[in-house]
């Protein structure tokens, strides 16, 4: 019996310590630079699209909203769009009571996760609605059979939204839920890891590089570092190949406290990652004016204005 109790206790300290090497905040960090509430207004880029008019006599005011504490309850993304929710055709919604000061486009690479596109645009346009934004979801889809190339699926999305005039580009991957109303869907000035806590990882920021997920940033930089690498088929390492571009033009990134960047990763067993990191990131910043934007190649099958979102079919 002595030995019995031996031996549960010693596979007991032993489970202990795996839990603790292998917990996420082991290896995680919470002392990062963040905007803080106080100066979430003054960080903010201010800017509409061209195409927008409004007859609101007033500007949106987004203080309450940003001081806004309200979890969304995730239930919401398995009903459906109440009616008179003046979405227009192709996902774009505009307040009608004020005048907003920013224009965002929602940039979503997708490919073979239709009951999760479903329950992303119910979530996101019930969640954009409350923050008075101006703002459209374009879905960007790739159809052939080739591997996913998820960065050049959203150089195609950011290529019709600047052509659209929408001066914030929001860069979001289908399985992330915003979970805080005062994670506001527009651009500061300095790029935004938005997604920086997220329950996968515990709300634990990995590694102070990660810079994936959901990102905004404003046209005029994603202009600038030549957007996205085209390069990478397959899954992980565009992501890095493209914070390698910001560092190379010294652009440093952004974020907001990890209470607000709160986001629910929804769980779904589809394409694995790639186990080795990308050979092409040894020379991402030496092949960034090259390849990116400016070298853009695909076949459009087609674009549809679905009453949720703009639907963009490619061939790669």
């Amino acid at each position: 019996m002595y030995a019995v109790k031996r031996k549960v206790l010693y596979c007991g300290v032993v489970i202990v310590i795996l839990i603790i090497l292998l917990h996420p905040d082991r290896n995680g960090t919470r002392n990062y630079y963040y905007i803080s509430k106080e100066n979430i207004l003054n960080c903010l880029r201010p800017e509409i699209a061209n195409n927008l008019s409004s007859t609101a006599l007033a500007d949106c005011d987004y203080y309450d909203i940003i001081h806004d504490d309200t979890t969304l309850p995730l239930s919401i993304a398995e009903g459906d769009l109440v009616e008179n929710h003046r979405i227009k055709e192709g996902g774009e919604y505009a307040p009608v009571e004020c005048r907003p000061k920013f224009s965002t486009a929602i940039i979503v690479p997708y490919r073979d996760r239709a009951e999760q596109l479903r329950g992303f645009l119910v979530y996101m346009h019930l969640f954009l609605r409350q923050q008075h934004i101006h703002y459209r979801i374009y879905v960007v889809e790739q159809v052939d059979s080739r591997p996913f190339n998820r960065a050049k699926l959203i150089n195609i999305g950011a290529r019709a939204a600047m052509q659209a005039g929408y001066p914030c580009l929001v860069l979001h991957d289908v399985d992330l839920l915003p979970l805080k109303l005062a994670n506001i869907y527009a651009c500061t000035e300095l790029p935004r890891h938005m997604s920086c806590s997220i329950n996968k990882f515990r709300f634990v920021l990995p590694y102070l590089n990660k810079f994936d997920g959901v990102v905004s940033i404003s046209s005029k930089q994603y202009k600038t570092v030549n957007g996205m690498s085209n390069q990478y088929f397959g899954w992980s390492g565009e992501d890095d190949d493209f914070y390698k571009r910001l560092e190379a033009h010294s652009i440093e990134l952004s974020r907001f406290e990890p209470s607000t960047s709160q986001y629910h990763m929804v769980a779904y067993e589809g394409q694995l990652k790639r186990p080795e990191k990308s050979e092409s990131l040894a020379n991402a910043k030496e092949r960034m004016t090259s390849d990116g934007l400016n070298s853009l190649k695909y076949t459009e099958v087609a674009t549809v204005l679905h009453p949720l979102f703009t639907h963009i079919m490619v061939d790669l």
